[in-house]
């Protein structure tokens, strides 16, 4: 399952950029949606931040660099503080995978972009470019499409209804009074047992793969018609 080759290698060092800056901006967005329903706690601890440091959980981070599916350390939140607790904490559990998908919307484009630049000066000066120029280029458009590409694992990776991640708690907004009791009973050996399951085993490429491939093409589908 996991693959530590030269390439890989190489291509997890180029990926670190995009891993570091989608998992800050998943977590500043709870804080960010916290905040404006009423929570203060995350702006209180420092957490509306794009800094990585203040983001990065070592076990999340290690499974979002090696499998491509991670997390970051949850920003608190008081549910007390919220008008409305189930709405409104559900809602800042999906400004999460949100902010992820709108990146990975912006990224998009700058790749096409990217692209049709890099065809163009191909295409323009092949003769008189260098082997490292072309290296150089090839690097460049692989961190931006593992900008796009890891935005949009970490979103869906989330939306799972597995405690911790944001779509347990989007589903806490959905289930009955004795469900939601029962459910978050046994929260800590769900969430260990599929965790488990997922992480140690082929099921996230199986499940989650088809659908980040589905996504991933619809969000380049509209640069795509507009650049090339």
């Amino acid at each position: 399952m996991f693959d530590f080759s030269r390439e890989r290698i190489i291509g997890m060092l180029l990926s670190l950029p995009a891993i570091l800056f989608c998992l800050s901006i998943h977590e500043l967005a709870h804080g960010w949606m916290a905040n404006k329903l009423g929570d203060h706690t995350a702006r209180n601890l420092g957490r509306l931040s794009l800094n990585p440091l203040a983001h990065i959980d070592p076990f999340g981070f290690i499974a979002l660099l090696v499998v491509g599916f991670g997390w970051a350390k949850p920003v608190p939140v008081m549910m007390r503080n919220f008008k409305k607790p189930k709405r409104d904490m559900a809602l800042t559990a999906l400004a999460g995978p949100v902010s992820n998908l709108l990146s990975a919307f912006v990224f998009g484009f700058i790749y096409v972009l990217a692209q049709k630049l890099c065809i163009n000066q191909l295409q323009a000066n092949y003769l008189d470019m260098t082997e490292k120029t072309i290296q150089l280029w090839s690097m460049g458009l692989n961190i931006l499409y593992a900008f796009v590409a890891i935005n949009i694992s970490l979103a869906i990776f989330n939306l799972i209804p597995i405690p911790p991640l944001d779509g347990s708690r989007i589903l806490d907004s959905f289930l009955p009074q004795k469900a939601y009791v029962l459910y978050h009973k046994y929260e800590q050996y769900i969430s260990i047992g599929l965790m488990a399951i997922l992480v140690f085993t082929d099921m996230i490429s199986i499940i989650l793969g088809p659908i980040k491939s589905v996504i991933e093409t619809v969000i380049l589908y509209i640069p795509q018609r507009i650049f090339l």
